[in-house]
């Protein structure tokens, strides 16, 4: 299986506002984007108020490797903030979620949009080292990159990786993974 990368940049305003070196990773399904969405906005959203301020956001950015200059960003942000907000809501995230994947990602993937081509796509931003299984030390580098309490120790990452792990091999294989997110999905109506 070989490990497909890109280079995806950000530019507002005729200014690269971040790159980085990225799995590619869009998901079609409705469902799973709205539960990845809102689980995002929840984990940039550090005082938990409902808002993503500015420098959350910043702060986030800086977290999973995406080098943004808080003052190119502000414009673009500031174009997504209610009068007399501090910051942005869900919907207002949504928006800005929604324009930056249609600017990026539209016709550009490479996937046919079923399910399984998202589960595909899912399960190449947990195995970074693309050999076809996610290993407790990849899974604990996503959850440190998200900013996740259970990546602090090894051994609690390792029982999660036990939990969906059916053949016993220490690692999850792609079969395991789609075992276990659809379990964890809600349909979409």
């Amino acid at each position: 299986m070989k490990k497909k990368t890109a280079t995806m940049e950000i530019t507002i305003n005729e200014k690269k506002i971040f790159s980085r070196q990225s799995s590619s990773f869009r998901l079609r399904s409705p469902s799973l984007n709205a539960l990845r969405l809102q689980r995002i906005f929840d984990l940039f959203d550090k005082n938990s108020d409902g808002f993503i301020t500015l420098e959350e956001l910043s702060q986030a950015l800086s977290r999973l490797g995406l080098d943004a200059d808080i003052s190119d960003l502000k414009p673009t942000i500031d174009s997504y903030i209610k009068p007399n907000e501090t910051g942005l809501r869900f919907e207002d995230f949504a928006a800005l979620h929604r324009t930056l994947d249609e600017s990026f990602f539209a016709g550009d993937c490479e996937c046919d949009g079923s399910p399984e081509s998202d589960l595909e796509e899912a399960f190449k931003v947990f195995d970074q080292d693309g050999d076809g299984f996610i290993s407790a030390v990849e899974l604990q580098n996503v959850l440190k990159k998200l900013g996740l309490p259970e990546a602090g120790e090894i051994e609690q990452v390792e029982k999660m990786i036990v939990s969906v792990d059916s053949n016993h091999d220490g690692r999850v294989d792609f079969f395991e993974f789609k075992n276990m997110m659809q379990t964890v999905l809600v349909p979409s109506s």
